[in-house]
């Protein structure tokens, strides 16, 4: 009965600790990742414009 408790709690601890823990963090992450990915593409939208217009001078 005792391993049953502990069992329990201890499943009830871990779905604690990924539901307010680490999903939080993996979604901050990921916003994190696709504002670099967002900025990464305008910087490099910026350099081929800047590039093109350069070259046709």
């Amino acid at each position: 009965m005792g391993k049953v408790v502990m069992l329990v709690i201890g499943t009830l601890l871990g779905l604690f600790v990924v539901f307010n823990f680490l999903l939080p963090m993996l979604a901050f992450l990921f916003k994190i990742a696709l504002i670099i990915g967002v900025v990464g593409l305008v910087a490099f939208i910026a350099v081929t414009v800047v590039g093109k217009s350069s070259r046709s001078h």
